[in-house]
């Protein structure tokens, strides 16, 4: 994989990992379940993201 996409695939994850669970946050106040199940995906994604950014760092130029 070229490292340009997982450059771009690092921030999509990241930033809409934690956009994501800042809506599941807020949507846990009217309905706990559909919240935390929104949090927990925003978290995952968010996670894999930094995941991406350590499997870059390995990575030649």
């Amino acid at each position: 994989m070229k490292t340009s996409t997982i450059e771009a695939w690092v921030w999509v994850l990241i930033y809409g990992g934690l956009l994501l669970a800042c809506l599941g946050w807020f949507v846990a106040r009217t309905d706990a379940a559909l919240g935390w199940g929104l949090g927990i995906v925003g978290a995952v994604a968010a996670a894999a993201g930094v995941l991406l950014i350590v499997v870059r760092s390995r990575m030649g130029p």
